[in-house]
């Protein structure tokens, strides 16, 4: 379709964070999406057990939405 992927999946992380936190006993990581494209982000797992995500990013578009 000619459409660029998602070089690192926020949502993907959200679910991956908990499971490895408590695998690794850790609550702040480094990630690296290994897709074509590649991305890396920090995780940080909250005690809410909610996922802080950070990272590099570019504004591809900027526009407005009216409803």
């Amino acid at each position: 379709m000619g459409i660029n992927e998602d070089p690192v999946t926020g949502s993907a992380h959200t679910i991956l964070t908990p499971y490895w936190a408590e695998k690794l006993g850790k609550k702040d990581m480094r990630a690296f999406q290994m897709s074509e494209r590649g991305g890396e982000l920090v995780v940080k797992l909250l005690k809410s057990n909610r996922v802080e995500i950070f990272g590099n990013s570019i504004l591809v578009l900027k526009g407005r939405l009216f409803f």
